[in-house]
């Protein structure tokens, strides 16, 4: 973990700490204390389950692309993913080529532009379900909450530029000529920023752009398996929601699911917003206003926010980077200690190298 990331996390926790202090730390430890434990465990469970639905999903698709590698040695990678997602300011993106790359790196035969693919496609599909129930909650809480200007031009932005970032990758699989003019603005950017050798990591970067097209190609022609994986998306964000649900229920706040679900999905897309990691401090802050909002006490909605953060922020941090060893030297490490563009350039040089 570089400096920078150590700094923002350090810069994130402040800001929760912050908001705990406005609330008042000591109502927010006795909410914790007339917490339901047996209801919060259930919550983890769920958690825990959702990771495995998370996995099933990405071992279709993989199947799909003729990549067949077993749960057990998927979920590892997922939740290694998911602790880089958290740790990286890059709108929960960060983890998705470590996952690629990881799965690439376990079975040799397989090329990391197709793991690649898969894990572009898995990414798609969550991120299809969210943006339908993010356009439906923005327009549900313009209704009933009084929400700043600036607060609902951001999330009515950030819906903007996901689902602008999903057309161009399926367009770009769909329609050759585009994924050409694609191509050449990469190679264009190559030109420009990386001198030695440019003609042999051009080549690469064709490769791996045909190769990434054709995977993409089969995973969507395929309508059953895009069916299936598509509902299933949908069936883990109703677990998500579940997960947030049983957590307040265990500090006794009787509250309308629908709102949890509202606040859960905002939170989300301010999280999506490459600003802090994991948007550890923005997420939690939010998630307090708009509980308090709803008629919940702030102690609680602070209480319950903290434990929920707990099981979904930083469960899967400490397990992910506990994996993370396992694998060798962190692909993490490797990114952050190049101080140049020209050395990130060589370090994926290589890395195309090796899987070639």
């Amino acid at each position: 973990m570089d400096r920078k990331t150590i700094l923002l996390l350090g810069v994130s926790i402040l800001i929760l700490a912050v908001m705990l202090w406005f609330v008042g730390i000591d109502q927010v430890i006795n909410a914790l204390k007339v917490a339901n434990m047996a209801i919060i465990a259930l919550a983890i469970v769920v958690q825990v389950f959702t990771y495995f639905l998370y996995t099933l999903r990405w071992q279709i698709l993989n199947k799909l692309a003729d990549m067949d590698i077993s749960i057990r040695r998927l979920l590892p990678m997922v939740l290694v993913g998911l602790a880089v997602n958290n740790i990286t300011p890059s709108g929960r993106g960060g983890g998705e080529p470590v996952r690629a790359y990881l799965l690439s790196k376990e079975k040799k035969e397989y090329r990391f532009e197709d793991t690649f693919a898969t894990v572009v496609a898995d990414r798609a599909l969550d991120t299809f379900p969210f943006v339908v129930l993010a356009a439906i909650t923005i327009v549900s809480m313009t209704l009933f909450f009084n929400l700043d200007l600036w607060l609902l031009v951001v999330m009515v932005l950030a819906v903007i530029a996901i689902i602008a970032v999903l057309i161009i990758l399926i367009y770009m699989c769909i329609n050759p000529s585009f994924g050409s003019r694609v191509d050449g603005w990469i190679i264009g950017l190559v030109r420009r920023f990386y001198k030695k050798n440019s003609e042999s990591f051009e080549n690469q970067i064709h490769e791996a752009i045909f190769g990434f097209q054709e995977t993409m190609k089969m995973l969507i022609s395929n309508k059953r398996g895009l069916v299936y994986t598509l509902t299933l998306s949908f069936v883990i964000w109703i677990f998500e929601i579940l997960r947030v649900y049983l957590v307040f229920l265990a500090f006794g706040a009787n509250v309308n699911p629908i709102v949890i679900g509202e606040v859960f999905i905002i939170a989300s897309l301010v999280g999506m917003i490459p600003l802090l990691p994991g948007g550890l401090g923005a997420v939690d802050g939010l998630m307090i206003l708009f509980y308090s909002a709803a008629g919940i006490s702030a102690s609680v909605s602070a209480a319950a926010t903290v434990i929920e953060r707990l099981i979904s922020f930083w469960m899967a941090t400490i397990i992910g980077m506990v994996i993370l060893p396992y694998y060798g030297s962190s692909v993490l490490d490797k990114i952050s200690s190049s101080s140049s563009n020209e050395e990130l350039e060589e370090k994926l040089e290589e890395e195309l190298n090796e899987n070639e």
